[in-house]
């Protein structure tokens, strides 16, 4: 039997490198400073309070039932979002 001097694939070239996704896995998504909490549980991490807490708001006006936190990982603090302000 002959042997193969060739492959059978074709080498990326560098455009067809830069079109690769990420691989997506189960691991742990990169957590920022402030995390976001509905109900007790993590739904978004931010690296400003400012934003996390827009975002709380938001969550909070339309739902005004849930309790939203937003978690300081750095010192360990809950500031929890009220409907009106922050408490």
């Amino acid at each position: 039997m002959a042997a193969h001097s060739e492959t059978l694939t074709k080498p990326m070239t560098a455009t067809a490198k830069e079109n690769v996704p990420e691989a997506v896995g189960q691991g742990r998504p990169k957590q920022e400073r402030y995390q976001l909490q509905v109900d007790r549980q993590m739904k978004a991490s931010f690296t400003t309070l400012a934003a996390a807490e827009s975002a709380g708001q938001a969550i909070k006006k339309a739902h005004p039932i849930v309790q939203v936190t937003v978690y300081d990982a750095i010192e360990s603090k809950n500031t929890i979002i009220e409907g009106s302000g922050i408490k």
